[in-house]
């Protein structure tokens, strides 16, 4: 797969279709590489009319590292969160919307439909408000304003992303526990087939296994804390898609962010949670492409 430097960051990307139709921009979210998004989803999107382009953020996949900065203590974090007390990141949510802008520079795209799930919601809702002339239009997928007062996840999903990570040396160990967290996150009306998910974890480990940058990602999204002042000022076109079985970021996530945004329009899909049920991926390209036909098209120059 090919690589750039995009706010002097090296970012491993993919392309699908054809580089002259209107370009999709998905940002991954918390500690996942680009394999995360869904064949079926990628091709759907390809078939209705665009280029999709793929990336891993910074500090995940085959992404640059920043290791050099040191591994965050989570939980400690986590605590002064919730305690109202500040915390410093080794880089912030802005940084890598920086990135994901450096990216369309060295692609030579000037505006794309921007698509973010979960952590990759937030940075793409920040870059929706930041560089509004670089966005057709903003999709915020299973994510949040940072509002507390909505924030509100079940104890036990909470308890599994905040777990510690599986050792470097245990690859097997560490495909089980993100799976178990997948599972965990995911639907219940339509949970994930077991085998596939795991072989899918597999994959994911195997390409990249990076527990620090997951760590530095998540001080990163604390740190952000309440966005809702900059979601405020979004002006672009906005679909708010979530799931109403989100045990990670539950449905008033969704409601709260489409309530800032003017004229945003809030989706919900039934059956979904925090993931991509397969049953489910036809219905998410439908909203997706709707979406994108009703708020232009532009060439990739």
């Amino acid at each position: 797969m090919p690589n750039v430097s995009a706010n002097g960051t090296l970012i491993e990307y993919e392309s699908f279709g054809d580089p002259t139709h209107p370009p999709v921009l998905l940002i991954m979210g918390l500690g996942l590489n680009l394999l995360a998004w869904p064949e079926a989803l990628v091709r759907h999107l390809v078939e209705g009319g665009h280029r999709v382009i793929l990336f891993d953020n910074r500090d995940a996949g085959l992404s640059q590292s920043f290791d050099h900065l040191g591994v965050p203590n989570v939980v400690w974090m986590y605590l002064r969160h919730k305690l109202g007390l500040p915390i410093t990141p080794v880089y912030t949510l802005d940084d890598m919307v920086a990135d994901a802008v450096g990216l369309l520079d060295a692609l030579g795209i000037e505006r794309a439909h921007i698509v973010g799930a979960s952590m990759g919601g937030m940075i793409a809702q920040n870059l929706a408000a930041r560089h509004p002339g670089r966005v057709l239009s903003l999709t915020s997928m299973m994510s949040t304003t940072g509002n507390r007062k909505v924030m509100k996840p079940r104890l036990r999903a909470l308890k599994v992303l905040l777990a510690p990570p599986a050792p470097r040396s245990r690859p097997d160990l560490a495909a089980r526990r993100l799976a178990f967290l997948m599972r965990t996150i995911g639907s219940s009306t339509h949970p994930p087939d077991a085998r596939e998910l795991q072989a899918l974890c597999e994959r994911h480990v195997q390409r990249s296994y990076r527990p620090a940058g997951m760590a530095r990602q998540l001080v990163a999204v604390g740190a952000a804390d309440d966005r809702s002042a900059i979601v405020r000022t979004i002006s672009r076109p906005t679909l708010v898609l979530h799931g109403d079985e989100d045990p990670l970021l539950p449905p008033p996530c969704a409601r709260d962010t489409a309530a800032l945004i003017p004229d945003a329009r809030l989706t919900f899909i039934r059956g979904m949670g925090h993931d991509f049920p397969k049953p489910l991926l036809r219905e998410m390209a439908d909203h997706l492409l709707g979406h994108f036909r009703a708020h232009g098209a532009a060439s990739a120059g």
